[in-house]
């Protein structure tokens, strides 16, 4: 069981509990636990194995970590269960649905009978859930909005950490030459819904029960000779193909591009009396069959079934050999365009750069100077800025920024101005110890629910970096949300707006805001926005991204990052900016230190 699984499952009790109405200390060191388990380098299933002390670890107390060995051991929590015995487990979902949370989740139970999704569905549908004292026709549509959401597909991050083992124990087997993700994943898409690996194999049988042995298998949906299905105990589903070693390219670029993407190609092919398929580029006759006609009328990418040609049921046409197949770049050259990198495989603006050989360079990981977002101990960071700044050093950054909470949020331990003044004091005997990184003084600002910003003037203007962020009051309206921010952003001393629509992924819904409004306007006052690399926010998402692009508007790839190992999380954004079509000219925190400031609020 890897990290992922068990801080699910470790979640699902501090859930359970809280809708039991339990100690708040104990669902508390639950919680804690799952912030533990889910940041740990190390897979803790490995930790028991070498019987290690799992109680060592942070917010793991004795009871805990005796929780994690049994789930390790034998992949199941008897207090799991136990729990699920008092509650319908079904509440846990309910209590996922955005606008309801442990409280409301037991009211709509023993008031309502509410013991699953559905049912909640069906009571908000006929009007019963507004009925309720708290909730109202105004949660109720939140309540129906958010049932129609509710997450069905893993953030980048949880896929990474569910493939990482599975691609171990696949490498290992000697039959396996190579391999590759593809899919969304390898488009690198904010969320994955199942997940297709792509193989060569001397022996297809074999690598196929390489996977089906794998731990993590909870069942085989199907298997056949070059395609082998399965789900993972986490509920993901994995297509796994063997691919014939000449085909290499063409299935890498039939499996990796949007629907819209390869009905594109498809098109071209036709076009070009060719024929694309998982196996190559073939010529076709002089005339396209009826198949192909129907084909490149298509709207939509036909389902991928095995190793049959999409759309018609058929075997693809093999005879005589492929024009292109063995690499992806010969499958483009063939249809007259240049690589397309994976990222920009939307079947949106891709194709006429590529095919006048103009695609542009874009933002890469090591473009980065400086990391701007980051909290410390000093609120509700779990790294000192010692700690932060050794770590942002050892990546040979030139600069950073420490932007610990306003006081605003207290739960947090916010900062006044009394505290940030003696936060300065640290920062600079700090500095002086690592000269070979620049630490500005920043603070991620409240923006409060008039507009104004959690921070006296005088305060902002002896920060370096000011960046603004909604934290609070997530329902308002459109109208009064973008007011909201629109004042927010005309304060002189905003520079950079953070995680811009609030959303979490899966979790929180992006507030009702007109982001375009909001991006003219930080176009016209010079505010940067932010990339917030963290795989659940990923804030902006890639089409804002690319309006701030066609607008002007700077952008900033930081990480939000609360303890040294979530510094790595930058490459989500920078990811994110790639779909963007981003490149270093468009984030300033590509920029020499001696240029990134004055590019700070450029507009004044």
């Amino acid at each position: 069981m890897e990290n992922i699984e068990i801080g699910r499952l470790l979640g699902e009790v501090a859930d359970l509990l809280e809708i039991q109405e339990a100690n708040p200390f104990r669902v508390r060191a639950y919680r804690n636990a799952v912030r533990t388990v889910r940041a740990h380098p190390t897979p803790l299933r490995k930790l028991v194995s070498q019987n290690a002390d799992l109680s060592a670890l942070p917010s793991i107390g004795k009871g805990i970590a005796a929780n994690i060995k049994e789930l390790v051991e034998s992949g199941e929590l008897d207090l799991l269960h136990e729990l699920a015995a008092e509650v319908p487990p079904g509440l846990i979902e309910v209590k996922r649905v955005p606008g309801i949370g442990p409280k409301k989740a037991r009211r709509l139970w023993q008031e309502l009978g509410i013991e699953s999704v559905e049912d909640l569905k069906e009571a908000a549908e006929q009007g019963e859930v507004s009925q309720l004292p708290g909730f109202g026709p105004k949660t109720e549509q939140v309540i129906l909005r958010g049932i129609r959401n509710l997450p069905v597909r893993l953030t980048l991050g949880e896929a990474d950490a569910l493939l990482e083992p599975l691609l171990e124990h696949l490498v290992a087997d000697i039959s396996i030459k190579k391999l590759a993700v593809a899919g969304s994943y390898r488009r690198r898409k904010e969320t994955v819904g199942d997940i297709d690996i792509l193989a060569l194999a001397g022996d297809a049988h074999a690598a196929s029960e390489a996977l089906v042995t794998f731990p993590g298998v909870a069942s085989v949906v199907g298997a056949g000779p070059t395609k082998t299905s399965i789900k993972l105990r986490s509920g993901v589903q994995v297509d796994f193909r063997v691919v014939p070693s000449d085909s290499w390219g063409a299935a890498l670029v039939y499996f990796t591009g949007s629907k819209e993407h390869n009905v594109i190609l498809r098109k071209r092919a036709l076009a070009r009396q060719l024929k694309l398929s998982e196996y190559g580029v073939f010529r076709a006759g002089e005339e396209p069959t009826e198949a192909d006609e129907e084909l490149s009328q298509a709207d939509e990418e036909p389902a991928r079934t095995g190793d049959k040609l999409a759309g018609t049921g058929e075997e693809p046409a093999r005879e005589g050999a492929a024009i292109a197949a063995a690499t992806e770049e010969e499958v483009y050259e063939a249809l007259d365009l240049a690589w397309i990198p994976p990222e920009l495989r939307a079947g949106r603006e891709e194709f006429s750069p590529a095919e006048a050989g103009a695609l542009p360079r874009l933002v890469e990981q090591p473009d980065l100077r400086g990391d701007l977002h980051m909290h410390s101990t000093w609120s509700d960071g779990r790294s000192s800025i010692k700690e932060m700044v050794r770590a942002c050093a050892g990546r040979g950054y030139e600069y950073m920024a420490i932007t610990d909470h306003s006081k605003a949020l207290a739960m947090v331990q916010g900062l006044d101005a009394e505290k940030l003044r003696l936060q300065w004091g640290e920062i600079a005997e700090i500095q002086a110890a690592f000269p070979e990184i620049r630490i500005l003084r920043g603070m991620e600002v409240d923006i409060l629910k008039d507009g104004t910003l959690d921070l006296e003037d005088e305060m902002l203007e002896e920060l370096d970096v000011v960046i603004v962020s909604v934290h609070s009051f997530f329902g308002l309206d459109q109208a009064e949300q973008t007011r909201r921010v629109l004042k927010a952003l005309s304060h002189p001393r905003a520079m950079i707006l953070g995680h811009p629509t609030g959303r979490i992924i899966n979790r929180r819904p992006p507030i009702q805001i007109d982001i375009d409004e909001i991006l003219q306007a930080c176009a016209s006052f010079g505010v940067a926005v932010e990339v917030n690399s963290h795989p659940h926010r990923l804030d902006l998402k890639d089409t804002h991204l690319a309006r701030a692009r066609e607008l002007g508007v700077p952008v900033v790839v930081s990480t939000d990052a609360h303890r040294t190992g979530e510094l790595d999380l930058v490459r989500y954004g920078i990811e994110q900016a790639r779909r963007a079509w981003l490149g270093p000219e468009h984030v300033l925190n590509t920029r020499r230190l001696d240029d990134f400031l004055p590019a700070l609020r450029s507009a004044d």
